[in-house]
């Protein structure tokens, strides 16, 4: 079966491109501006194009990635199925994390910038008339990341090898976390498989920061101390009976991510 995976360079590419590839699979990774890209047959799509921290600082190139260079692939493009990455951060101002619930956003809000790219891109693909295309909303993605990365999990372990960790958040916030493995394993299956158009992609459990500090304070004795107000940010849990229904998924553990990373030097 040939794949083709579209922003390889980045952490899910990356880890997706060597699953798919342990398993004898042909993986295609076109690089950026590929001018063949709508010359040949590209089998299985999975769209892993995208920013995520600095997009805030980058309005137009979020756009581009999320929702202007996929119409394009949805419109030129030679595929048999396309699997579009988009996020669980969409749920942000919703009562309720399924794929049906009812979701809002703000355009005042710079924050909701990149929800309202990554709701356009799913828009694009349930209502683009092609057929085999399907959306998987990613909750946060753990382990695997590069070591200078910003995200939450690699600041956190960059601080306790430094002998101190400071929250910016209480340690009562929490959130929804995968292990990148488990991303790996799932997305190949909904691409080929899905019954359904859209699937929360995701543990469906819901870590505390004190969960991920307790850890890292056990296996690196750093000091913990948590910024003078700061806030509690927490999300709704995320639902996950489709992928438990229709892959039997069983999350792995997120916090097996760290005993191996904080003993790093």
């Amino acid at each position: 079966m040939n794949w083709t995976v579209l922003g390889a360079s980045g952490v899910i590419g990356r880890h997706l491109t060597a699953h798919l590839r342990a398993q004898g699979q042909m993986v295609d990774t076109p690089q950026r501006g590929d001018p063949g890209l709508y010359q040949r047959p590209l089998g299985q799509v999975i769209y892993a194009i995208g920013l995520t921290a600095d997009f805030r600082q980058r309005p137009f190139d979020t756009v581009q990635a999320h929702v202007a260079l996929l119409a394009e692939l949805l419109q030129r493009a030679d595929f048999s199925s396309l699997l579009y990455l988009s996020s669980t951060r969409v749920y942000a101002r919703a009562a309720l994390g399924r794929e049906d619930a009812d979701l809002g956003v703000q355009p005042q809000d710079p924050s909701d910038l990149y929800n309202l790219s990554k709701l356009m891109g799913e828009s694009l693909c349930l209502h683009g008339g092609r057929a085999g295309v399907r959306v998987a909303r990613l909750s946060n993605v753990v382990g695997g990341e590069d070591a200078d990365s910003a995200n939450f999990v690699p600041s956190l372990l960059r601080e306790a090898r430094g002998g101190r960790i400071l929250l910016q958040t209480s340690p009562d916030s929490a959130k929804d976390y995968i292990h990148i493995d488990d991303v790996a394993d799932l997305l190949p299956r909904i691409a080929r498989q899905g019954r359904e158009r859209l699937y929360n992609v995701a543990s469906g459990l819901q870590t505390r920061h004190e969960q991920w500090t307790g850890q890292l304070q056990r296996q690196t004795g750093c000091r913990v101390d948590v910024a003078p107000g700061a806030p509690t940010v927490s999300f709704v849990p995320i639902d996950i009976s489709r992928i438990r229904t229709e892959f039997a998924f069983v999350p792995r553990p997120v916090l097996s991510v760290l005993p191996a990373q904080a003993s790093l030097s």
